[in-house]
């Protein structure tokens, strides 16, 4: 299973938020790319990065600083977050990223996933954000009205090849993750699945890895010190 620690940036800098609220904001660094750096020296070999500002407004305000971190950290880098047209994927992968996260733009503009997806392939991956059951859009302000298996099964049909799930409830609590969650979609689905949302011990990441999942994000437990970057990387290895 592959770690991916987590940089959301908002104005060029590293922050958190709890349950994906704009008003819960912590700031962990004003130098984003060196936090990058340091994941890598601890042994990581991907990051996964959202832009919040970009979530709501569809804008790429961080890519410079996307661009600084891809390059210095080397990487292998996704990227969420307001990611709603070809010009916004194009210039994200044009700044060395390797795979872009579609999330609102999915639900509200399925021909235009579809296009992406056939254009692009496996660089196109789609966010599946949780809320209530329910799949979450727009920075997770708002419902879709479409439940998780109805859309991971759109998505499957479409030819996506990953899928990034966040259960919101857990997402900035330490309280654990949704592991009845992430099992029910890796035995019922055939794509990648990244767990994303309240991973905050070492043995959460056992258990997932133990799920055979293709990966899990690290975000606020990396930055408490709940959770050895190093260590969750060799358990995600099968060598822990």
């Amino acid at each position: 299973m592959n770690i991916f620690p987590a940089i959301d940036l908002i104005e060029g800098c590293a922050v958190r938020l709890v349950r994906g609220d704009y008003a819960q904001k912590t700031i962990y660094s004003n130098d984003p790319a060196a936090v990058a750096v340091s994941f890598a020296k601890a042994g990581a070999t991907y990051l996964h990065l959202v832009d919040l500002e970009g979530a709501k407004d569809g804008t790429t305000p961080n890519l410079e600083t996307i661009r600084e971190i891809v390059a210095k950290s080397g990487l292998i880098t996704e990227v969420g977050g307001g990611i709603r047209s070809e010009e916004t994927i194009e210039k994200y992968l044009q700044a060395g990223v390797s795979r872009v996260i579609l999330g609102t733009a999915a639900i509200t503009q399925p021909d235009f996933l579809e296009r992406m997806v056939a254009k692009y392939g496996e660089k196109i991956a789609v966010g599946v954000d949780i809320k209530d059951g329910m799949v979450a859009i727009k920075g997770w302000t708002e419902l879709s009205g479409l439940t998780c298996d109805a859309f991971c099964e759109k998505l499957e049909k479409i030819g996506v090849k990953t899928i990034i799930c966040t259960d919101i409830s857990k997402d900035g609590l330490l309280s654990g993750t949704n592991l009845e969650l992430y099992r029910h979609l890796s035995e019922t689905y055939h794509m990648d699945l990244i767990a994303s949302g309240g991973v905050s011990s070492l043995e959460d990441v056992s258990a997932l890895q133990c799920m055979g999942l293709y990966g899990a994000i690290l975000g606020k437990a990396l930055y408490t010190g709940h959770i050895d970057l190093a260590e969750a990387v060799k358990i995600g290895k099968g060598e822990g």
